[in-house]
């Protein structure tokens, strides 16, 4: 296989698993003419990166990228996109439970035409706290962006670097990178994939990663549709509540000019319709600030150490 082939892996206190993971990753990797592996510590304090230290220093093919403290796996990724030299970029947990074996299978369906293919763990080995919120998490996530595929947020995918280069990722947005490269018109499906219960360690995720994940799709959602004219989103906001405020207001005058009521008899809607007004300007106040900064600079904050 001519294709130089990136392997992304970001690492957080997986130091029972990473001697095995290594010997199975360059395994499937050694047919491939060129390939390198990429492990980025995000904070790990177990001796991962001691251990990635010396695997990085015996095998050229093997680089450490490590992180001043833990920045989440949107950041390893990302972080690993830019210094992935390969034409294709695989990406898979540092835990054992995806199989490297599976990485043949994803390159020849990525040769198939597309730009991106994602794992689907058809029979998941993880308990029904993690798979039953994962699945509500999935049928939104494939409702709301249109993209149909099963499994958003498996670890196990392969990209062209023209994907990796385009999709922008920070936070949570790592569980969505299907989605972001779906409303980019790249080519994404998925395949089938053997998913293996955990060996060592714990998971690193908490429950509370649905409830923040449906935010960051908010996020998304808003920065395809609006990032560049966002008053497009907060005036349609405004002008609604303005218009409620005018029906309310008529409806005062009429029950004054018409049913011959008193302006006093009906002071309280007249407030209410007087503060939604208020309300409509403040819609149309935040569009248009939110107009001036959408092509502000991020400040972006140096989350690297050093490359080993």
């Amino acid at each position: 296989m001519n294709t130089p082939i990136s392997v992304v892996i970001p690492v957080y206190n997986e130091i029972g698993s990473l001697p095995e993971l290594i010997q199975q990753v360059t395994e499937v990797l050694n047919p491939f003419h060129t390939w390198e592996i990429i492990f980025i510590d995000d904070g790990s304090t177990d001796g991962s990166v001691e251990y990635l230290e010396k695997v990085s220093g015996d095998t050229l093919q093997v680089t450490l990228i490590q992180f001043h403290r833990n920045y989440g796996k949107s950041a390893a990724l990302s972080e690993g996109f830019k210094h992935a030299s390969g034409d294709y970029i695989v990406t898979m947990d540092a835990d054992l439970q995806d199989d490297p074996k599976e990485i043949p299978n994803l390159v020849k369906k990525l040769e198939e035409g597309f730009d991106l293919v994602s794992g689907w763990k058809v029979d998941r080995k993880d308990p029904w706290t993690k798979t039953f919120p994962s699945r509500i998490f999935n049928l939104v996530t494939r409702m709301f962006t249109g993209v149909h595929i099963h499994d958003f947020n498996c670890g196990l995918k392969i990209y062209r670097k023209a994907v990796t280069n385009a999709v922008d990722i920070y936070g949570g947005r790592h569980r969505y990178i299907p989605a972001m490269a779906g409303q980019k018109r790249f080519r994404v499906t998925e395949i089938p994939v053997k998913h293996h219960a955990r060996k060592h360690g714990v998971t690193k995720y908490g429950g509370s990663r649905l409830f923040h994940g449906f935010f960051d799709l908010l996020t998304i959602l808003f920065f395809n549709r609006y990032t560049q004219q966002p008053l497009h989103l907060f005036g349609f906001f405004g002008l609604f509540c303005v218009l409620i405020s005018f029906f309310i207001e008529l409806y005062v005058v009429g029950l004054k000019f018409i049913a011959g009521h008193s302006f006093y008899d009906h002071l309280a809607m007249m407030l209410f319709g007087a503060m939604v007004f208020i309300l409509g300007l403040w819609f149309f106040s935040i569009g248009i600030i939110a107009e001036m900064i959408a092509r502000g600079d991020q400040d972006k904050e140096s989350r690297v150490r050093r490359v080993v």
